[in-house]
């Protein structure tokens, strides 16, 4: 069974920067997407940025040029790295990766536990 474990949250000031980390564990055959979603009070969770085991990133409108995803498959990690950020940003962030079931014979979705990011001053 695959988990994920995430770190680097925390309390941050606006236009600060944090570095969210997400690894990977477990018996791992293949995992393809691997990305960020994150869940703010009373609102339903949302994608933050993807990256494909190829690199090919994807972000929502509201992060791009401000939010870098990065991977390294040989590690299965995935990092993001925010920058300029906004009291909007605070919400708890989950890492997410499409990781390869045998048991299935196909690709399930596996979350981390989340990570908390609070933008305040």
């Amino acid at each position: 069974q695959v988990q994920l474990v995430e770190s680097g949250g925390g309390l941050v000031q606006p236009g600060g920067s944090l570095r969210l980390s997400c690894v990977a564990s477990g018996v791992i055959y293949s995992i393809n997407d691997m990305g960020w979603f994150r869940q703010a009070p009373g609102k339903q969770r949302e994608l933050v940025a993807t990256i494909s085991n190829g690199g090919r990133k994807n972000y929502a409108d509201s992060v791009k040029g401000r939010f870098t995803i990065s991977r390294d498959n040989a590690k299965n990690t995935v990092v993001l790295q925010m920058n300029s950020l906004k009291p909007d940003d605070t919400a708890v962030y989950y890492c997410n990766a499409e990781n390869f079931d045998v048991n299935a014979a196909g690709y399930l979705q596996v979350w981390g536990q989340g990570t908390l990011v609070t933008v305040s001053s």
